[in-house]
């Protein structure tokens, strides 16, 4: 399946999640290294975007070997959000994406993120005005509802069709669930019943497994892939070959392994300084070992350093214990 969006081309249908603290410029080129058809910058308020914050120029910096990325933008005023999306298309960007699935009480708190599921009027303001202030796809992103008495997602769709929107991701679980229970897949499918778009199904693609089931249940023309990513960067582009071919692409070897991750970690470091960049690193560091053997004891040494050439010295130390077992 491939998806068209004006002159853009998706392929695979196999995208990265935007998420808080974890997409960032280092890891979405990893990711696209190993193959996806789209990646999702960290979600960006539209009233520090037009700010131009320092932190939010940040988030939407891109690289070439990314492309195309998505930047998506959260917020409540029509008018903030058009501003920021024209802003970002200006920079560079190829889809912006609208939050309204995000859970968080301080972006619901702001009528942002997935309370705009509660006031479908004013969501469709909102999705009219970035629309028109744009010359690119205009996409979004919502949840199934706002709770169980209200999963009004397939209506939100079709308001989000016929104001321009041009694809939709829809995480399978309502606001009040927030990352509990497990991710509703077949009512993903009302939503792919309810528009004509290219429908994205999202949440608890953990495994290759997953992606199949989900696309299965759904009926959606593609997945997206969060938390299934975290010390994985490979692994978006492993459901890529499944879905393609039926491939199942092995992990990568040890001394590959560790150097996707030194790669990570330096260029966290170039990103941050070292201060920040260390700290930033040390979830990395935990999702990268947590199926290893020794990953545990790892995580616990490395998470008490701070200085950068500390941590690299741990690095090699546990990768070349690894790779003397695998060649044992």
């Amino acid at each position: 399946m491939i998806i068209t969006l004006d002159e853009l081309t998706i392929d695979p249908p196999v995208f990265l999640a935007p998420m808080a603290g974890i997409t960032d410029l280092p890891f979405r080129r990893l990711v696209s290294r190993y193959g996806v058809g789209l990646v999702f910058s960290e979600m960006v308020a539209s009233k520090a975007m037009v700010a131009e914050t320092r932190r939010s120029l940040r988030i939407v910096r891109s690289a070439n070997d990314e492309q195309p990325m998505a930047v998506q933008l959260a917020g409540c005023d029509p008018d903030i959000m058009a501003d920021a999306a024209k802003l970002n298309e200006d920079l560079g960007a190829r889809i912006i994406d609208i939050n309204m699935g995000c859970p968080v009480k301080k972006v619901t708190s702001g009528m942002a993120g997935s309370s705009l599921m509660r006031d479908l009027d004013h969501a469709a303001k909102i999705l009219k005005a970035t629309v028109k202030a744009v010359n690119i796809p205009v996409t979004l992103k919502m949840r199934t509802g706002w709770d169980e008495e209200c999963r009004n997602a397939p209506e939100l769709a079709r308001i989000a069709e016929d104001v321009g929107i041009r694809m939709l991701t829809v995480h399978g679980r309502t606001r009040c669930q927030f990352f509990k229970g497990t991710a509703d897949w077949r009512f993903i499918g009302e939503v792919k019943k309810a528009v004509s778009l290219p429908v994205i199904a999202n949440g608890d693609i953990l495994t290759i497994e997953d992606a199949a089931s989900a696309m299965r249940q759904s009926g959606a023309d593609g997945v997206m892939i969060a938390r299934g990513s975290y010390g994985r960067p490979w692994f978006v582009g492993q459901v890529a070959d499944f879905l393609a071919h039926g491939d199942r692409r092995p992990d990568p070897d040890f001394n590959e392994q560790k150097n996707v991750l030194l790669e990570h970690y330096n260029a966290l470091i170039d990103l941050y300084g070292e201060d920040v960049g260390v700290r930033v690193a040390r979830k990395h560091l935990g999702w990268y070992s947590e199926r290893l053997p020794g990953g545990e004891a790892f995580r616990k040494k490395v998470v008490r350093l701070s200085n950068q050439h500390e941590v690299r010295r741990e690095i090699d130390c546990f990768y070349e214990g690894l790779q003397m077992k695998e060649s044992a």
